[in-house]
């Protein structure tokens, strides 16, 4: 009997050729990391992978002095510090006016196109609009300070639906206002709600359904951050904090996968989780600071920890070094080694602030309205442009940049404007 060998190159081959005759693609394998929304643009709370970063190229090196040209102001966003959202020819935000939290669509020159309100406005301690707006499919999903999910037309402002998340998951606000910036996955709008009925829940992003949740955990309250979508292990995990637990949960089926200890004094976590290389990392201010997990098998184990505290900033991670600035002491600004915690940089011409990174530059506003542009060297942080927002010394100007299509977007409460960072 003759033998046949079939080597495994030439078995994939032929099952590649059966597909395509068949009319059958397999599908790509996921690699590990952060999840893009499909959508283009700014679509979300910092950008397409929620991680600050921007792939845009052909940026200004280096600023004139005063800072980039401004091409536009506008005026009238009342109190706040959400960011915009950029898709198409459309930018959105939010801010408190008057009674009223507004959400407003420009043009990309500035020109007003709609506004319209979701619910009222937070007028306890650090009144203002707090969460971004997200993007999917044609409609926007923001949620206000009381937990009011709201689902809009984009074209039009026209509310599609609404969501009491406290009251539909038996959750309370908390000191300084729900701010969750809303994440959506594919047919579902995720929500943290920390209540009595769930740890988080998927709601159906057509009808505002709840799809799925994740059981709640014992003693846990609702904080202030907003999760990161990310492949890892097999699995699509969403990764989030609530005021004592940091945990990560099946993007599918809300299983909750893994919890870590992040709980503090006043219940304030702020900054979004940092994941990269199967790693993720979180900011805890005033107790257990900045730490490191390695996940594995449903499992975070303690890596590395750090005193580094960012609050109403965030970190970046960006080719082996995690960027942010410290909140309580010290408090400006660092670069960590990613493998190993050392400390790579440190930078105090700026103080405690958000930042975002593009074409080898950190974009960064610290909350004393000082606007930097920053190029990391292979010994420092070399300032290369700065200049300031606010014309005067604040302690809240706490809004990240945006950066799209060579455009830097910087907000300070009532104002948001646009400068030109391009290449001429």
């Amino acid at each position: 009997m003759n033998r046949v060998r079939i080597s495994h190159t030439s078995a994939v081959s032929a099952v590649l050729l059966v597909s395509l005759l068949l009319g059958v693609c397999p599908a790509p394998a996921q690699t590990d990391g952060l999840i893009a929304s499909p959508e283009p643009d700014w679509p979300q709370w910092r950008g397409p992978r929620r991680d600050g970063i921007s792939d845009e190229t052909g940026l200004l090196a280096q600023w004139p002095e005063g800072g980039p040209k401004c091409l536009w102001t506008i005026d009238g966003l009342g109190k706040g510090w959400s960011s915009p959202i950029i898709v198409r020819d459309r930018l959105y935000i939010t801010g408190d006016v008057g009674e009223d939290l507004v959400i407003f669509a420009f043009a990309l020159d500035g020109t007003p196109i709609w506004r319209t309100t979701n619910g009222a406005y937070w007028k306890n301690p650090y009144p203002g609009g707090r969460a971004c707006c997200a993007f999917s499919e044609g409609r926007l999903y923001h949620m206000n300070a009381h937990g009011r999910v709201a689902c809009l037309d984009a074209a039009s402002g026209k509310e599609l639906w609404a969501v009491d998340i406290l009251d539909r998951f038996e959750g309370k606000n908390i000191t300084w206002a729900m701010s969750e910036c809303l994440l959506v996955d594919g047919p579902n709008v995720i929500v943290t709600v920390s209540g009595k009925k769930a740890l988080m829940a998927a709601l159906d992003k057509e009808t505002g359904r709840t799809v799925w949740i994740t059981p709640p955990l014992e003693d846990d309250v609702v904080s202030h951050c907003s999760p990161i979508l990310v492949h890892h292990g097999g699995r699509r995990q969403i990764i989030n904090c609530s005021a004592v637990y940091g945990f990560g949960v099946d993007a599918d089926t809300g299983e909750l996968l893994w919890t870590v200890p992040v709980k503090n004094r006043y219940g304030t976590n702020v900054s979004t989780p940092v994941y990269g290389s199967g790693r993720v990392f979180f900011m805890t201010p005033y107790d257990s600071l900045g730490r490191q997990y390695q996940l594995s098998d449903n499992r975070a184990v303690l890596t590395w920890q750090s005193f580094i505290d960012a609050v109403t900033g965030g970190g970046l991670l960006v080719d082996g070094v995690l960027y942010a600035a410290g909140y309580t002491r010290p408090k400006w600004w660092f670069g960590f080694d990613w493998k190993t915690g050392a400390t790579r940089y440190e930078m105090e011409d700026f103080t405690t602030g958000a930042a975002i990174y593009a074409d080898r530059r950190l974009y960064l506003l610290d909350e004393q309205g000082n606007v930097g542009l920053i190029r990391p060297a292979a010994d420092r942080l070399e300032i290369v442009g700065r200049f300031s927002l606010t014309g005067k010394r604040r302690l809240d100007a706490w809004a990240h940049p945006v950066l799209f299509d060579g455009r830097l977007y910087l907000r300070y409460h009532d104002t948001l404007s646009c400068y030109d960072v391009r290449q001429p």
